[in-house]
């Protein structure tokens, strides 16, 4: 860290923000890096200077801790400091933003026990110096927890540091939209964005608590040091809403431009959106590569909503992308079909590759035919929500598809499911007559038993988890039959990170990659379809996406793998916008409504899993406005190059 120039520190001078031209339309300093696990060593490395320098002076440091999945590897470095490099937390207080309201201490999604396994359990913090708030008051003593709360950290000196992640409605610890600039801790309802994204770590959104207990924003920014992390490109949207929007109460963190030491930590795929990356010709100079350009165009023809082939120079010039035309001594004419040509050739209905033709501008090489395509789902119902319509169209074009699930998905599915499914056991052995019943209503009644014994809030048994892992495949299983995909041409890998886990708490292992890399050399394919490259670096989808990474990356030298095209699709991940589409695959009406039976085969579906086929409408309705041909929907593939 000492090698840093001291304006690439985190913990930069007061009142550092704008550094560059490229950062002009950003109001409170951001800094990029690679990846989340080298931003968290840089933080977690700057931290421990502190933490021993006030060590040295018998002082005290005061830390405001967050949790969910994105500061996980901060802190598994904090551990790794702790354990390889002797840093100690003897005189480290800590004070954590929020905890849900109703959940006992000891239940695996309440954040002291999410604190205690991600955190304090492996290193050597003194236990009467963590606070985390009580989310098991009485309703009545809420009010006054709440201000002993404020009272405790001030009278630890104040908060030197607090930790912050992002929700996605731009919350900052629990403060959702309407959260005031000067709001202390307090109890608060949860957004319905909110309790949909914690959906599936309750196991259904039925289960999660509608209430919190939260740090102020007004607590929050009392600190001396703010640093807000963000990974993946799902965080990219608000990313740049709260760094160069406007200060509002609808989005929490953007109070955080108000504050001369905030800091916004996020890798390159959560700054995506940021002007300086988005449209970096309205910041500076660029270099106009073939991409570029389309970005440009594409972006222009949105602006002004104008098909491609419409626009003229003027257009150009006034809204800032008169350079484009400067760097090619090209008219807009030229330009244009140019960029409407690029667009165009991403159009296929041939995802697999036409056999026999020119595939010097198609997306897809047409040789060899029929091709060996594996499409990778990391939960069941992936692939459907992100490729339904390609994967039916792949086998009725003759390829060889084998559809692999990587993950059961069991910790989706609701406690309905498995009740129903054990209510109609115990009916049909009360209704049948003759022997051969009593275990199957044993059985069925362990299950309703088990359920009921776990409560609103509780944890699945394994019994439990087991069954849903079977009715998921049933649901998966059909799915994939409306896809013209039959029960030979499917399999569950069963990842272990993923049984053994829970969600925002996944780590594979080498045993997932030797998994994944058998199935690879056992198909060996010509075509993987993958996703989980845009998600959270902990969720499933994303460990998922490196497992794969890392099989491929020990066969690298084989003889088909360097032949294997790698598309990647988008499930539950943020869609992809049009200049980033390098294969289009057009649906009909009929495919598009087998879509939606296909995904309607699975009981445990959100509101965004269903609105998935509305946004391949959305993607069709971007290229008709583009000035191409009009489609029912489109499902959108970009090329991963490793």
């Amino acid at each position: 860290m000492n090698s840093l120039d001291e304006s690439s520190r985190i913990f930069g001078s007061p009142g550092q923000k704008q550094r560059t031209q490229q950062e002009r339309f950003e109001k409170v300093r951001t800094l990029i890096r690679p990846s989340s696990s080298e931003a968290s060593v840089e933080l977690a490395t700057e931290l421990a200077e502190l933490i021993q320098s006030r060590q040295e002076s018998g002082e005290k440091v005061v830390l405001g801790l967050a949790t969910g999945s994105t500061p996980v590897p901060f802190y598994r470095e904090l551990i790794r400091l702790h354990k390889e490099e002797g840093l100690t937390f003897t005189n480290v207080i800590t004070f954590n933003l929020d905890e849900y309201y109703g959940l006992q201490r000891d239940h695996p999604e309440s954040y002291y026990r999410f604190m205690h396994d991600q955190l304090f359990d492996h290193v050597d913090i003194p236990e009467d110096q963590i606070h985390i708030p009580d989310g098991t008051v009485p309703m009545e003593d809420v009010y006054d927890f709440c201000l002993g709360y404020e009272k405790a950290i001030a009278e630890a000196g104040g908060l030197d540091l607090q930790i912050l992640g992002i929700g996605r409605t731009g919350h900052i610890g629990f403060n959702e939209p309407g959260s005031s600039a000067d709001s202390i801790t307090r109890m608060i309802t949860l957004d319905r964005v909110t309790r949909q994204d914690a959906a599936a770590d309750f196991m259904g959104v039925a289960n999660v608590p509608r209430s919190a207990i939260t740090m102020g924003v007004g607590t929050i920014l009392n600190a001396r040091r703010l640093v807000l992390m963000a990974w993946g490109s799902n965080k990219a949207e608000i990313v740049q809403e709260a760094v160069e929007g406007e200060m509002n109460d609808r989005v929490s963190a953007s109070f955080l431009q108000s504050h001369d030491q905030a800091v916004f930590l996020v890798d390159e795929a959560a700054a995506s959106h940021l002007t300086r990356f988005r449209y970096p010709w309205l910041v500076g100079p660029v270099e106009w590569s073939a991409e570029m350009m389309n970005r440009a165009v594409v972006w222009l023809s949105s602006k002004l909503e104008k098909p491609i082939l419409k626009l003229v120079d003027e257009d150009y010039n006034e809204a800032g992308a008169g350079d484009l035309l400067a760097s090619t001594s090209e008219a807009a004419y030229q330009v244009n079909i140019d960029s409407f040509n690029r667009v165009q050739h991403t159009i296929s209905g041939w995802p697999g590759g036409k056999p026999g033709a020119d595939d010097s501008n198609r997306p897809e090489r047409a040789t060899p035919f029929p091709k060996r395509v594996l499409v990778l789902s990391p939960e069941p119902a992936d692939a459907f929500i992100g490729m339904g319509g390609t994967l039916n169209r792949l086998k009725e074009q003759g390829h060889e598809v084998k559809l692999v699930f990587q993950t059961s998905g069991n910790l989706r599915v609701a406690d309905v499911a498995a009740l129903n499914f054990a209510r109609v056991v115990l009916e049909m052995g009360e209704r049948t007559d003759g022997e051969g019943w009593s275990g199957q209503k044993d059985y069925a009644q362990s299950i309703v038993d088990a359920i009921a014994d776990k409560g609103e809030f509780g944890v699945d048994p394994e019994l439990v988890r087991r069954l849903k892992g079977m009715i998921l495949r049933g649901e998966a299983r059909d799915a994939a039959s409306v896809c013209g995909v039959g029960n030979e041409e499917s399999r569950f890998l069963d990842l272990p990170f993923y049984e053994e886990g829970r969600y925002r708490r996944f780590q594979s292992s080498g045993v997932d990659v030797e998994k994944t890399r058998g199935v690879l050399e056992a198909f060996r394919p010509d075509i993987i379809f993958a996703t989980g490259d845009a998600g959270d670096p902990s969720s499933n989808q994303a460990i998922c996406f490196q497992v794969l990474s890392s099989a491929l990356k020990s066969l690298e030298n084989g003889d088909w793998s360097a032949n294997c095209n790698v598309w990647l699709y988008r499930g539950r991940d943020r869609p992809y916008e049009a200049h980033e589409i390098e294969m289009a695959v057009p649906m009909s009406p009929d495919q598009l409504q087998q879509k939606v039976d296909a995904i309607r085969k699975f009981m445990s579906t959100s509101d965004d899993d269903v609105s998935a086929p509305a946004r391949n409408q959305e993607i069709a309705s971007t290229y008709n406005d583009l000035g191409l041909a009009e489609y029912e929907a489109i499902e959108a593939f970009r090329k991963w190059r490793m």
